[in-house]
């Protein structure tokens, strides 16, 4: 069985801490910060012997170096990235796999917030780690690829079963729900996530991870007719 804690770290990210309860490994997605992380996975006794990178940016990485220091753990990420990653100790790619136990992640290649971006997708157990390709109504900026690239990675990210869970890397989704009402102010599902998502941070509490079957109906980039429609939205957006 897998546990996933999230981890709080900087302003809006999350770091990924995964358990397998039966191997009793412990994987860190996207570790932006190494002290909230070495200290949570010791209050629950777990080692962790893994980090698993989504892409190069310093908020997904800037833990990498004390948390491997500390655990003498295995580090892996992007190949295309590995100039910029430093730490890395495999380099991974589209049809890759990695594991935690006996739960296996394939790589996908999703290029469009940074060049070599990847997703970490656990069809068995319903779980992808997307970095920032995929936000609970939202998309990443587009810094290194384009709009045709994100649009391709939308829909292949719409295709996974509706009860996949996702896991993305910042709390955007009170600010990318206000912006998609804008552009589907009748879209009844949308209007009904913000009131439940309007409520929960008023409340204080996180609003991730969301599921594929939701963004599918209240994602405004995953809902886009086609890469010129998305990436009208993201200027839109990116100008906001």
């Amino acid at each position: 069985m897998l546990e996933v804690m999230r981890i709080p770290a900087l302003s809006d990210n999350y770091i990924w801490l995964m358990h397998d309860s039966a191997s009793g490994d412990t994987v860190v997605i996207d570790p932006a910060v190494a002290d909230p992380v070495l200290e949570g996975a010791k209050a629950r006794g777990w080692r962790i012997g893994q980090i698993w990178n989504t892409h190069w940016h310093g908020d997904h990485t800037g833990g990498n170096t004390a948390i491997k220091a500390a655990t003498g753990c295995m580090v892996t990420g992007p190949a295309a990235e590995a100039e910029r990653i430093g730490t890395l100790d495999r380099l991974v790619g589209e049809g890759d796999s990695v594991r935690i136990g006996d739960h296996v992640a394939q790589v996908m290649a999703m290029p469009a917030h940074t060049a070599g971006h990847i997703t970490y997708h656990l069809s068995d157990d319903r779980m992808a780690f997307v970095g920032d390709t995929l936000f609970a109504m939202g998309c990443g900026r587009l810094f290194e690829g384009t709009a045709a690239q994100m649009f391709a990675n939308m829909q292949r990210l719409a295709a996974l079963p509706d009860d996949t869970q996702i896991y993305c890397a910042h709390e955007y989704t009170l600010a990318n729900g206000r912006f998609a009402l804008g552009v589907e102010p009748d879209n009844v599902a949308l209007k009904q996530r913000m009131e439940a998502v309007e409520a929960a941070r008023a409340r204080g509490e996180p609003t991730v991870p969301t599921s594929i079957g939701a963004e599918r109906e209240t994602n405004i980039f995953m809902r886009a007719r086609d890469a010129d429609q998305l990436a009208e939205r993201r200027a839109a957006k990116d100008a906001a």
